[in-house]
């Protein structure tokens, strides 16, 4: 079944050329079915990209979606134009009074500074209360689940003095989770942070639990059982040549000191285009989470949550 995405949405030609299902929003109105209904909380400066790669993960599930994109309220983005996110964004003002199915909350470039720092922070503090009481289940990427985590149980970012950069091997800790169906023990994922989270504090805090981790790169994925959430260090999302666009955007770049991402290139020789290794395994997480989701929220959106204690801090 496809995503129902607006037909003039760059994504949209995208996706037809790879040979996902999209849908048009006046073709699903002939639908009489309860599709799913999946927001995503862009807060990545390239929303463009962003968004396609998550409708490319999103909308390969058997399952018709509609998808929504949302943006910060006080948020001015300084490399989309308003006209764009006019078109095809609503704000979190717009929409707290929907509920949906699942919600994704995206990274942002901004592990430098406090969180307390960040000007929309409120804004998004309240979407992490909000998303309590309207989401069914909420997927934190990287810095968005960073947040959430230091939210929820005020576990500090651990800061980096180098960037974690390339594409590590990950473990499989937890074999039997309905997220992890289908995964081997042993899978690679990116990574581009500059913060991460202490496996330390994650196994201390009542409620949360690593499913996907690494020595050398932490924490990846972790399961909030108490928030009906789950928090990705790492992108599963990212196109084969991400990693390597970076890399050369920042090599170009006056003042950057940039290492090659590791276990990226083949031989480590970044003349040979790079091989993707986590396609598949990301496919797999998000058609497992959706497929949670469509088997575990109420089949009335009016009812998702409203049986949930909301509110539950450390």
């Amino acid at each position: 079944m496809p995503i129902v995405i607006p037909d003039n949405l760059p994504a949209f030609s995208v996706m037809e050329k790879e040979g996902v299902q999209v849908m048009s929003e006046k073709k699903a109105l002939r639908q009489d079915i309860r599709a799913l209904e999946i927001g995503l909380i862009n807060l990545m400066p390239n929303k463009v990209d962003t968004e396609t790669q998550f409708i490319r993960l999103i909308g390969s599930t058997p399952l018709q979606i509609n998808f929504t994109l949302i943006r910060m309220t006080e948020h001015v983005s300084k490399s989309t134009s308003m006209e764009y996110l006019n078109q095809f964004y609503v704000t979190y003002e717009e929409i707290k009074d929907r509920k949906f199915d699942g919600l994704i909350i995206t990274g942002a470039p901004i592990e430098h500074l406090e969180y307390e720092e960040i000007y929309y922070w409120q804004e998004l503090c309240d979407v992490f209360d909000w998303t309590q009481s309207n989401v069914h289940s909420t997927f934190g990427i990287c810095w968005g689940g960073m947040a959430m985590m230091y939210y929820w149980y005020n576990l500090p970012k651990v800061q980096f003095d180098q960037k974690l950069f390339g594409c590590y091997p990950q473990t499989n800790h937890e074999t039997n989770s309905p997220f992890l169906r289908g995964f081997s023990d042993n899978i690679y994922i990116p990574v581009s942070r500059w913060a991460g989270m202490d496996q330390k504090d994650i196994d201390e805090s009542k409620g949360l639990k690593t499913l996907l981790g690494s020595q050398e790169t932490g924490p990846c994925l972790i399961e909030d059982i108490r928030h009906h959430s789950l928090y990705i260090m790492n992108h599963f999302e990212y196109s084969t040549d991400t990693l390597m666009n970076e890399y050369n955007r920042d090599l170009n770049a006056e003042g950057i000191e940039i290492q090659l991402p590791k276990y990226y290139f083949p031989n480590e020789n970044p003349e040979i285009k790079p091989i993707n290794k986590w396609r598949s395994n990301g496919h797999l997480l998000y058609s497992n989470w959706i497929n949670y989701i469509y088997q575990t929220t109420e089949y009335e959106l009016a009812k998702i949550a409203s049986e949930r204690k909301t509110g539950i801090k450390t």
